[in-house]
């Protein structure tokens, strides 16, 4: 019986000893999995030259391009293309590294996920189509699309033409979510709509925040996308019970996560900003205090879970509401609704999440 036991114990070692040993993934791994890639493929496989030959240029941040094309079922879709890994400089910024721009690939198909969702569910933040990793030369018809753009705006990035073909990008794909709030300011026709466009972003930020412990970040009126409907009402469900929102003629599409936090399990995801001084030092408008105030609210801690700077952003966009000029100012609805507006701006910043808000802000319950 002692050899037994010896020789169990032996095997128990052996057992231990031979059990197989898996690397663990580097970022950059992580990052060619979520695009179902095993390297990085070229512009043309990632974009058919049909599709590049009617790219118009929409768009640009520091982190890179925005483009606007059809697909094969002639459907608008948006390709958001970011360089990664090189040494120069873009934009007069670092380029991002894999593991920078892993958040923000899982956080955009976490969300536009929740479109599918039984138990939450919205489709207030904008679909992701797919996500590729690219290495190669920036496509002339991009090239072209970018100068056109320039001619008629002047961007304020650097030409992508600068860049050598070994440089890596990061491209999403999205369908077409509409134009940003800010550049639509002069074309929301009244604050009902208005109204309807606020409870649409109150509530999709509630859905995110319930499946995902998500906070936005960076909800400046440059990342709502509008675009008319004709659906008559917006439909939302918060844990299993459905609600809807009359849409007053337009959706809404939340964008660009590159700042925003979300957990799943005990995974989280979220862009360090503990180190980043110069970018709370911005004046002149309130959007640059909201980033002073998420500083303040979190210490500085960055990995944790603080919804209230959902609440924050949600008041920097009813005060962007209020600004606009609407056609309509002396009607009597109109001066009844702006009073809602302003009792909002003077007690939404007392709850602490958008759930909370959006259940419980007089603005919401008669619309």
């Amino acid at each position: 019986s002692r050899i037994r036991s010896l020789r169990g114990s032996f095997a128990k070692k052996l057992s231990s000893i031979l059990q197989p040993v898996f690397p663990v993934p580097s970022d950059e791994d992580k990052v060619y999995n979520e695009c179902g890639q095993n390297g990085p493929i070229s512009f043309k496989e990632c974009i058919p030259l049909a599709r590049l030959k009617k790219c118009v240029k929409i768009g640009e941040g520091v982190f890179g391009e925005v483009f606007q094309t059809t697909n094969d079922d002639g459907q608008y879709v948006v390709f958001k293309i970011i360089p990664i890994e090189g040494e120069k400089p873009v934009n007069d910024e670092p380029q991002k590294k894999f593991e920078e721009i892993l958040p923000e690939i899982i956080i955009s198909k976490e969300l536009s996920e929740l479109s599918e969702e039984r138990e939450n569910f919205t489709i207030g933040f904008i679909s992701l189509h797919s996500v590729h990793c690219v290495k190669d030369s920036y496509p002339v018809d991009l090239l072209k699309a970018w100068d056109k753009y320039h001619q008629i705006k002047t961007s304020e990035n650097d030409r992508p033409d600068e860049l050598h073909n070994e440089q890596l990008y990061i491209i999403f794909e999205f369908e077409y979510g509409g134009c940003d709030l800010e550049s639509m300011s002069t074309k929301i026709p009244s604050l009902e709509v208005a109204r309807s466009i606020l409870q649409q972003v109150t509530a999709s930020l509630a859905v995110a925040e319930n499946a995902l412990h998500f906070e936005h970040r960076d909800l400046h009126w440059g990342n709502v996308l509008i675009k008319k409907t004709d659906s008559k009402q917006v439909e939302y469900k918060l844990c299993g019970n459905t609600y809807s929102i009359d849409s007053h003629g337009f959706i809404v599409n939340i964008i660009d996560y590159t700042l925003s936090r979300m957990g799943k399990g005990d995974v989280v995801q979220f862009c360090d900003l503990s180190s980043e001084d110069s970018f709370f030092h911005g004046q002149g408008d309130y959007q640059f205090d909201i980033y002073r105030k998420m500083k303040k609210e979190n210490l500085n801690n960055w990995a944790t879970y603080n919804p209230h700077t959902n609440v924050l952003w949600l008041h920097y966009l009813a005060d962007k509401m209020l600004s606009l000029q609407y056609k309509k100012r002396t009607t009597r609805a109109h001066k009844t609704l702006e009073k809602q507006f302003k009792e909002f701006m003077h007690e939404s910043l007392e709850h602490q999440c958008a759930v909370d808000l959006l259940s419980s802000s007089p603005l919401f319950q008669n619309s």
